[in-house]
């Protein structure tokens, strides 16, 4: 295979096996793509070649295994995120199989290399007591504070999933009585959930002050009006 035939077949796997194929939303495109990143970046490193020269020869199943102690030692790395890596590279090896048969057996070992075990720590909830010492707590001066409290309140009250709160558009919200939200989750799956009257009350607030009212527009945006990614919903709720 020639030198250019990598950027074709990673070109090929986002856009025609995840996204055309499988189906995916962007929150998971993005995982797979930060994964390939991640090893492509070592697998050149390790070769001593710019990115742009690796050929699918280079990505072999020693160089999987050392960029999962990379991952461990290195970047320090939890198992769980270490797991995350193996699966988004099992995934994309099925799929070179499928293109290059001649590479079967070495993508075979590499489906075959287990993901860790690892202690689930315990989960805690909060007190009813703590919530409202949260929440007495918020700042009450500043532009994003309406945003902010409006934002945990909507997070409390519901349970979306992070990503679920990054693409919540206007029209998902219906805050006239009985107020609810319809929430997009995994595989596509749509369902319905109700809102307090405060809960909606605020959203109500917040949509008032967004420039862009468009149904299409975003709920939770920066200081600049774009919307917020899952990495900045979780920074403002740290």
């Amino acid at each position: 295979m020639s030198a250019s035939t990598l950027g074709t077949l990673v070109h090929e796997f986002f856009l025609s096996h995840l996204v055309e194929q499988k189906g995916l939303r962007q929150g998971s495109v993005r995982s797979y793509r930060d994964t390939l990143r991640l090893f492509l970046q070592f697998v050149a490193a390790d070769a001593r070649r710019h990115v742009s020269k690796l050929t699918p020869e280079d990505l072999s199943f020693e160089r999987v295994l050392a960029f999962l102690r990379h991952l461990e030692q290195q970047r320090r790395n939890s198992i769980t995120t270490r797991n995350q890596r193996l699966a988004a590279l099992h995934t994309f090896f099925e799929f070179v199989a499928r293109r290059d048969p001649d590479r079967l057996q070495e993508c075979q070992q590499i489906a075959a290399i287990p993901v860790k075990r690892s202690a689930q720590p315990a989960m805690r909830s909060l007190t009813r007591e703590e919530v409202q010492a949260l929440f007495a707590g918020l700042p009450r001066n500043g532009g994003l504070t309406l945003r902010d409290r409006a934002l945990l309140l909507f997070l409390y009250n519901t349970g979306a999933r992070v990503q679920e709160v990054a693409d919540l558009r206007i029209e998902q919200l219906a805050l006239d009585r009985p107020a609810h939200v319809r929430l997009c989750g995994k595989g596509g799956k749509w369902r319905h959930c109700p809102l307090w009257n405060e809960t909606a009350s605020i959203l109500r607030r917040l949509i008032e002050a967004h420039r862009d009212r468009d149904p299409q527009g975003h709920v939770f945006r920066s200081a600049t009006g774009r919307p917020l990614t899952r990495f900045g919903l979780y920074k403002r709720v740290r």
